[in-house]
């Protein structure tokens, strides 16, 4: 892709296009091809500075969120303990295979926009333009509301600091964290998620105690889950409630994907840092939403009052310590979530950075984003963002909470597109990539079960996309929720159809899509990313990659 208005094309590639392997000393023979990268152009670039154990922290850290530790209590009220267990891991799967989808196109083509450079490359330059902007919109707002949070959860220890304060000292905190380097953000988000992951062993730890009676005093075993409503609550009608609140729970897990265009070797890590993506939603949400289920019974409700980071005294997790005994279960949580949020506007704040950096590059954003420091930071995108965010913030403040909210609900919906899109980019790679002659088995990562995985995710996303507003019109329509619910849908059109009203783009056909410009193989060998050795594949390495063994 250029930097100029237009997507420009290559003439296509066909079967006796290889893409060798460097060891092998076979001539690299493309078709025609611009010397100029449609990623990595002539001027300033992004640092490569991310290593693995950052990727795979990101990875991690991008889904264990409030969703995980406030709204899983109301899945456990709308479904039941055995629904919520279906719910999450229908959701779970459904993500797993975005991520996977995500991460064949990222390995192939590392950019730190892949929202927008994949669909522009592969669907219509127009739906780029807009799926980059909504991402930044998208994540703009969340780093408003988490400026909101964390003004409310420091105030549960000093309630008499107005929470505003707390609020302009996270962004700050996240400013700086950005505007040092990469490394700054790689690193902060490493401790952070690290710090998490052992909030939610230890949680599983006490929460199996608990329910053998070997602490708390109660042996609770199966108890919960022969109550009213247990197992399945409104069987699936409560299913799918749950799985609405379940997919909003899991947002921030694409935000691996924005860090492949600083990775330093993304062929290797890029894979590891989504294998994880199996074994995190196997073990910390299922393990959790199990326990939780277990512990509380459904009827408890406490499950459906808590929405917010402010009612941390009231989330399962809090509920899970207290009746273990710890009568500090509260503030213990409440550090968790400050840190859960932290983490989420410090992520959110390096994606909105990086993807409007490509936008700028790409022509779809003032030429002023593309400048960065000699540290590879963007930082007028990084000030832009924070200017909005600032504004999105105060919006909390000076006008009704209704307002906000309407933002917020904007945020989250969008949220639900990008993975649909990210579906259909994969579907559509794939095509191309088999239709131009390529060899499957050139594929730095292939993702599995396709075509099911991407066809199966998009079908369940278009139904939760539209399913999301069932409440706003049934038993009675509420004109201000429904709008909230579904305002993002023509907005994200209205873009779309702008943008190519104005440039006049058109829907790119399967061989005139470009496969070779800016592909890590290209990076690899200008010297643009370093050729590492391949990992050792034995022992315990090769069991936990099963689940992304290449299949055609």
């Amino acid at each position: 892709m250029s930097t100029g208005d237009e997507v420009r094309h290559h003439e296509p590639v066909y079967a006796s296009t290889s893409y060798a392997d460097d060891k092998g000393g076979e001539e690299y023979v493309v078709g025609s091809q611009s010397p100029e990268s449609a990623l990595e152009s002539s001027g300033p670039k992004l640092k490569r500075k991310l290593k693995g154990r950052h990727m795979g922290m990101i990875a991690i850290g991008g889904t264990i969120g409030t969703g995980l530790f406030i709204g899983s209590g109301s899945t456990l009220a709308d479904a039941g303990p055995a629904g919520s267990l279906v719910a999450y891991l229908v959701i779970g799967t459904m993500v797993f295979f975005v991520c996977t989808s995500l991460a064949e196109m990222s390995t192939f083509i590392p950019t730190s926009d892949p929202f927008n450079h994949f669909a522009a490359r592969f669907l219509d330059p127009s739906l780029g333009f807009a799926f980059g902007w909504n991402y930044w919109a998208s994540w703009m707002l969340t780093v408003g509301s988490e400026l909101v949070a964390c003004g409310v959860i420091v105030r549960y220890w000093l309630p008499h600091v107005h929470g505003v304060v707390w609020s302009a000292v996270t962004l700050v905190i996240i400013m700086g964290l950005n505007g040092i380097s990469v490394r700054g953000y790689g690193e902060s988000e490493f401790w952070m998620a690290l710090l998490k992951v052992l909030a939610v062993l230890v949680f599983i730890i006490v929460g199996i105690l608990t329910v053998s009676g070997a602490i708390g005093g109660d042996h609770i075993g199966g108890r919960n889950w022969h109550v009213e409503g247990a197992p399945f609550k409104d069987h699936i009608v409560g299913i799918l409630k749950a799985c609405i609140v379940a997919a909003f729970s899991f947002q921030g897990t694409e935000i691996v994907g924005v860090t492949v265009g600083e990775c330093a070797n993304p062929r290797r890590e890029v894979p590891r840092a989504i294998r994880s993506v199996f074994w995190r939603i196997l073990f910390f949400y299922i393990a959790s939403i199990l326990i939780i289920g277990l512990v509380i019974p459904n009827t408890d409700p406490n499950l459906m009052n808590a929405g917010g980071a402010g009612d941390v005294a009231i989330s399962p997790f809090t509920m899970v310590l207290q009746k273990a005994g710890a009568k500090w279960g509260a503030d213990v949580m409440n550090a968790v979530v400050l840190i859960t949020v932290l983490s989420a506007g410090n992520s959110g704040m390096y994606a909105c950075t990086r993807v409007m950096w490509v936008l700028a590059k790409e022509g779809k954003a003032p030429r002023i984003f593309r400048k960065v420091t000699k540290r590879g930071v963007p930082m007028w995108c990084l000030l832009f963002t924070a200017f909005w965010s600032t504004v999105a913030f105060c919006t909390s403040l000076a006008s009704d909470q209704s307002v906000y909210t309407f933002l917020i609900n904007i945020s989250g919906v969008t949220g639900m597109g990008f993975w649909f899109g990210i579906g259909l980019c994969h579907f559509r790679f794939r095509r191309a990539y088999v239709l131009q002659g390529f060899d499957l088995k050139d594929l730095p990562y292939r993702a599995m079960l396709f075509p099911f995985g991407p066809v199966y995710a998009c079908t369940l996303l278009a139904i939760i996309i539209i399913g999301q507003g069932y409440g706003t019109i049934w038993p009675k329509f509420d004109v201000v929720s429904f709008l909230s619910t579904y305002i993002a849908i023509p907005l994200f059109v209205i873009i779309w159809l702008g943008w190519k009203y104005i440039k006049k783009t058109k829907w790119i056909k399967l061989a005139d899509i470009d496969l070779v410009t800016g592909s890590l193989l290209e990076l690899e060998r200008s010297g643009e990313i370093e050729i590492f050795p391949e990992p050792d594949g034995a022992g315990w390495r090769r069991f936990i990659r099963w689940p992304h063994r290449k299949t055609t």
